[in-house]
C-alpha cells in the first residue's frame, strides 16, 4: 500500500506531509519522558525486522494479488504508539529515499495510512481485547481485529486521497469497491503474522507486552534474547526469504489495474512531481531493492523474455535483493537508534535544567 506520487496532487501531498510531521513531533514529545536506554535497541531491531518483512509479498488466494506486512500493530504492541510511529516513519522514509518504494511526495500519505491507524486508533482496541490476562486466543483475536481495521482504514484513505487529488482515472466508487475487499484478505494475513510475533514475545518476555506503552522496562528484564532473535530473523528474511516474494501485484497495483488497465499511473512531467522524481532518482541507490541497471546491463526494449516462465521466475534469487535487505535493515536500525538516542539526550538535559 505504498502510494506513488502519480496518485496524489501536490496539495494533498503537502497536507499529508504536514500531518505526518505533526504526528511525528507529537510522538517525539510524548516519547521523551518514557525513553530509556533499554528501549532504544528494541526500536532499532524491530524497525529492521519490519523493513525486511515488508520486502515479502504473500499471494492472496484466488485473487491474483498479493500483500505484504504493514507491521504497524507489531511495532505498536511491542514499543508503544509513540515509538512505533517514529519507527514506521523511519522505515517508510528509508524505503522511499533509497529504494524508490513509494513516492517522496506521497511519503506523508504512506506514513499516515500505515502508521496513524494502528498506532493511535486501534492499539487501544487490541489492549481491550487481550485484557489484563492475555491468552493465545485473545492475542489472535485482538491482532486480527486491529490488523484488519487498520488496513481497511488505511486503504480507504488511499481512495480518499486520490479523490481529493482529482485523479479522474480512479473513480471513487469503483476504486473503493476493489481496494476494501482485497485489503480485507491482506489484513487477515497481517493479523495472523502479528499474533505469531506477539505470542512469541509474550512467551519469552510477558512483561514487555504489559509495559510496551510505558517507559519503565525493569533492569532485571533482559531483552537480549528478544533482540538477538529479531535481529537474526530480520537478517534471514532480508537476505533469503525475500527471494520468495510473490510475483503477483500488490493490493494497490491490483486495484489500479482493474480500474485503469495499468498497475501504475504516469506522474506529471512538470512541477513538483517532476522535481520529486528527479530527487528520488538521485537518492535511490538500489531502486526496487536491487542493484541499479547500467546501460551495459539493460536489455533493448525490443528484446523480450524467451518464455513466460523466465519472465515470472520464482524464487527470484538475487544478490541485489539480499544486499538491499541487509543495507536497508541496517539503515533503519541506525536511524531508529539515532532517534531514540537523541530523544534520550534531550530528556536528560531537560531533567538537569529543571533540577
Amino acid at each position: 500500500m505504498h502510494m506513488a506520487d502519480a496518485l496524489i496532487s501536490p496539495q494533498v501531498g503537502g497536507a499529508m506531509w504536514a500531518t505526518s510531521l505533526g504526528l511525528a513531533a507529537y510522538s517525539a514529545h510524548r516519547l521523551k519522558p518514557e525513553m530509556t536506554e533499554r528501549k532504544i535497541p528494541l526500536m532499532g531491531v524491530l524497525g529492521a525486522f519490519v523493513f525486511a518483512a515488508q520486502m515479502i509479498n504473500v499471494t492472496i488466494p484466488a485473487t491474483g494479488s498479493s500483500g505484504h506486512l504493514g507491521g504497524g500493530m507489531i511495532l505498536t504492541i511491542l514499543l508503544g504508539p509513540y515509538a512505533a510511529f517514529l519507527v514506521m516513519f523511519s522505515i517508510l522514509a528509508v524505503q522511499a529515499l533509497f529504494f524508490a518504494d513509494g513516492g517522496l511526495l506521497a511519503l506523508g500519505c504512506n506514513v499516515f495510512n500505515l502508521g496513524f491507524w494502528p498506532c493511535f486508533v486501534f492499539y487501544p482496541l487490541f489492549k481491550k481485547i487481550i485484557g489484563k490476562s492475555p491468552t493465545h486466543g485473545r492475542i489472535m483475536t485482538g491482532s486480527i481485529a486491529s490488523g484488519v481495521l487498520s488496513l481497511q482504514l488505511g486503504a480507504f484513505c488511499v481512495v480518499l486521497q486520490t479523490l481529493l487529488s482529482g485523479i479522474s482515472e480512479l473513480p471513487f466508487g469503483a476504486f473503493l469497491l476493489l481496494m476494501q475487499p482485497i485489503h480485507l484478505g491482506i489484513g487477515i494475513i497481517e493479523g495472523i503474522v502479528t499474533a505469531a510475533v506477539v505470542s512469541f514475545v509474550w512467551q519469552a518476555r510477558p512483561e514487555l507486552l504489559e509495559l510496551s506503552a510505558d517507559s519503565k522496562l525493569e533492569p532485571a528484564m533482559s531483552l537480549k534474547p528478544i533482540l538477538v532473535t529479531f535481529a537474526i530473523v530480520a537478517l534471514l528474511v532480508g537476505t533469503l526469504l525475500s527471494w520468495f516474494a510473490s510475483t503477483h501485484p500488490d493490493g494497490l497495483e491490483w486495484a489500479l489495474f482493474r480500474v485503469t488497465g495499468k498497475e501504475e499511473l504516469e506522474a506529471s512531467p512538470d512541477g513538483l512531481h517532476a522535481a520529486m522524481a528527479k530527487l528520488q532518482e538521485k537518492t535511490s541507490f538500489m531502486p526496487d531493492y536491487g542493484f541499479p541497471e547500467t546501460p551495459a546491463t539493460q536489455e533493448p526494449e525490443a528484446e523480450q523474455p524467451a518464455t513466460e516462465a523466465e519472465a515470472e521466475a520464482w524464487p527470484a534469487i538475487s544478490a541485489g535483493t539480499s544486499v538491499a535487505g541487509v543495507v536497508g535493515g541496517g539503515i533503519v536500525l541506525a536511524l531508529a537508534v539515532l532517534i531514540g538516542t537523541l530523544l534520550r539526550l534531550v530528556q536528560r538535559r531537560q531533567n538537569v535544567a529543571v533540577s
